[in-house]
C-alpha cells in the first residue's frame, strides 16, 4: 500500500525535534550549523535534529540527535517554537518541537546525516538566504533571533508577526 492509498484519517503527521544549540564564551553569538549529507536539501545548511522514536521524548530525542549528527551535549534552556506547516519537509508533513540550548561538551564531529558541521556567527547566519537553509530553519533561526532581542515568547509555523 502505497502512502497515496492511504485513507487520510491514518495519514498522522511525523514528530521531529531541532535545536538552535548555542556555543557560550564567544565575543559574538555562535550557533551550530550542520551541512546535511543526503536528501532531501543534501548540501543545505541545517540545524540539527530529527524523528523522535517510539518510546521517547522530543527532549531524549533532541539529544541523542545532536550527539549522532555532532558528537555534543547540550543543556535544553527552553522551547523556542513548534513548526508544523504541513509543507515544511517534502518527504510528508512533520511536526518539529525547536528547542533552545547550550553546547555542555562532546567533540564535535559530523556524523549519521550530517556531512558537516560548524559554529557559525548568527548576525552571518542572519543576512545568508533562505535559499541555502533546509526545510524552514532559516525561518526558526530568524524566529531565534527575535526572541533572543524581543525575549518574545515561543513561536508556531501559524503564528503571524
Amino acid at each position: 500500500m502505497t502512502t497515496n492509498s492511504i485513507p487520510k484519517e491514518y495519514k498522522n503527521p511525523i514528530p521531529t525535534a531541532d535545536i538552535v544549540l548555542r556555543k557560550s564564551g564567544e565575543e559574538h553569538e555562535k550557533i551550530l550549523i550542520e551541512t546535511r549529507g543526503r536528501d532531501p536539501f543534501k548540501s543545505k545548511y541545517s540545524l540539527p535534529g530529527g524523528h523522535v522514536e517510539y518510546g521517547e521524548t522530543v527532549e531524549e530525542s533532541i539529544l541523542r540527535e545532536l550527539e549522532e549528527e555532532c558528537g555534543l551535549n547540550a543543556k535544553l534552556l527552553c522551547i523556542l517554537g513548534v513548526y508544523s506547516d504541513p509543507k515544511r519537509d517534502p518527504r510528508g508533513q512533520r511536526i518539529s518541537t525547536v528547542f533552545i540550548g547550550d553546547c555542555k561538551g562532546g567533540t564535535m564531529k559530523a556524523g549519521d546525516d550530517a556531512a558537516s558541521c560548524e559554529w557559525m556567527d548568527l548576525q552571518k547566519i542572519l543576512i545568508m538566504r533562505n535559499r541555502l537553509f533546509a526545510f524552514d530553519h532559516y525561518k526558526m533561526l530568524s524566529d531565534y533571533w527575535k526572541w533572543l532581542k524581543n525575549k518574545e515568547p515561543t513561536f508556531w509555523s501559524s503564528k503571524k508577526d
